[in-house]
């Protein structure tokens, strides 16, 4: 039996990843979904870079493309959630034709709208999910991703105390100190949990090369992010 990430690239998804192939889960594929524009349901920025990832990480990847989804009549987050599983439930069938998956992992660490369209998406399917972040003190989830070598640069921000310097920064030591004070001021996630930031993990344990990427960055006064202008495996 065989296990899909579903994989952003983030620090989250590659943690889950990572974490499933500590335990020693038979990970065969990273299943990566490519929103167009904002998403309730998955992380949306520098998305593209996943075929270096699995390239690094060794694992062949599947991706949900854009044009699978079809969330225009939705008049409300949840309808629009639910018609965001869609594309990643038929894309799951598919491959359970090719291979005899066992369960897919996934990096949610309190969002209960991500967890239960996923929970139920697990549940017709009849596979297990795997989520090593679920509930998990923040703090401590951030130091474990340190400690085990997790290159993290955050590729979008939108809330208060975050500008346009956060953008392509490293999430380091430093940088977590910082988000502590946003947290007690602003209410800001730690792990961005709640859309705050969302990030790219360009080296790690799972990693046999390093991304490196040249990037733009597009800032719209409360919000912004960064666009990558050509992207390489060190």
């Amino acid at each position: 039996m065989e296990w899909v990430s579903l994989f952003s690239g983030g620090k989250d998804s590659s943690w889950a990843l990572y974490r499933a192939q500590q335990e020693g889960l038979d990970m065969r594929r990273l299943l990566t979904v490519h929103p167009e524009g904002d998403s309730y349901m998955y992380h949306t920025p520098a998305t593209r870079l996943a075929s270096l990832a699995a390239e690094s990480i060794g694992l062949a990847l599947e991706e949900v493309e854009p044009d699978d989804f079809d969330a225009e009549n939705a008049i409300d987050a949840g309808e629009q959630g639910d018609a965001e599983v869609e594309p990643l439930e038929a894309a799951l069938r598919e491959l359970a034709e090719e291979i005899d998956i066992a369960g897919v992992t996934a990096g949610a660490v309190e969002s209960e709208f991500q967890t239960s369209r996923i929970e139920a998406l697990c549940e017709r399917l009849g596979i297990e999910l795997f989520a090593p972040l679920w509930q998990r003190d923040p703090e401590t989830l951030a130091e474990e991703m340190l400690e085990a070598g997790f290159d993290i640069r955050i590729v979008q921000v939108a809330a208060a105390g975050l500008d346009e310097s956060w953008l392509g920064r490293r999430l380091d030591s430093e940088a977590f100190a910082e988000l502590r004070e946003r947290h007690e001021q602003y209410g800001v996630h730690l792990l961005g949990e709640g859309g705050e930031f969302e990030t790219y993990v360009v080296d790690g344990p799972h990693m046999s090369q390093r991304i490196e990427f040249d990037y733009s960055t597009v800032w719209e006064g409360n919000r912004g992010h960064i666009i990558i202008e050509d992207a390489w495996l060190e």
